[in-house]
């Protein structure tokens, strides 16, 4: 497939059309279903729950983001569990959760058949949005996991020791997406893949995991369900 290759459609049923170990990783950036305390809050539209009301850029909403959180653990099951099969032996899930679902999120991807490796940390610095009275909620987290075992350390494709902690703030004005992550990021955590990987984004967005895939030398394929970001994604690759 072509390494600008994004497909319009639901992630789970398109993953099902691949085969068995047809990806070397999944990284990805899915709904957190975490805008919000009660049920009416995270009912509420994406662009209300996570966007400062009267900023200038506006984005598009996205579905799958009003699920409680026993909802959004079988999701994230099924999913993962679907991603576990077209990764090949040996490969990586990265997938992102902030505070409220982390737990959420490794419990999901045990139970999906990965092993869970750790955290890597993405600081988005202090000039995140602040809580006065409360500590900054300036990290989001990447839930890593393999497929089986790695290896001994000697005998990895891969000998590098990339940071467990990622330091960069995203200007509103370079982002693609409501929930949009760095460019830099993305290729921060690719290092650990072997040479011309190909990689799978099941929540695509606005192609961010793509295009960095393309930068790092992979192949990247990227799943998107709502119109408005696979436009950009699309319009944004071919730039």
């Amino acid at each position: 497939m072509d390494t600008q290759n994004l497909i319009h459609g639901d992630s789970t049923d398109i993953m099902r059309q691949y085969a068995d170990g047809s990806f070397t990783a999944v990284i990805t950036d899915p709904p957190y279903a975490s805008g919000g305390m009660t049920a009416s809050e995270r009912r509420r539209r994406t662009s209300a729950k996570y966007q400062v009301q009267g900023t200038a850029k506006t984005y598009a909403d996205f579905p799958g983001d009003s699920r409680d959180q026993r909802a959004h653990f079988i999701w994230s099951v099924e999913w993962m569990k679907e991603a576990y099969r077209i990764t090949r032996e040996g490969g990586w899930i990265m997938a992102f959760a902030d505070w409220r679902q982390l737990p959420c999120t490794s419990d999901a991807m045990q139970c999906a058949g990965w092993i869970w490796r750790g955290l890597v940390v993405w600081d988005k610095t202090e000039a995140c949005r602040p809580s006065l009275g409360m500590f900054r909620n300036q990290a989001e987290y990447i839930v890593i996991g393999t497929k089986g075992s790695l290896g001994s350390e000697q005998k990895r494709p891969v000998r590098v020791t990339p940071a467990g902690v990622f330091r960069k703030y995203i200007k509103p004005g370079d982002k693609q997406h409501l929930t949009g992550k760095p460019v830099e990021l993305m290729e921060h955590l690719m290092q650990v893949l072997p040479p011309n990987s190909r990689v799978l984004d099941p929540f695509a967005g606005s192609g961010t995991t793509i295009l960095a895939a393309r930068n790092m030398g992979h192949e990247g394929v990227g799943i998107e369900i709502t119109p408005e970001y696979v436009e950009i994604a699309r319009s944004r690759l071919a730039r």
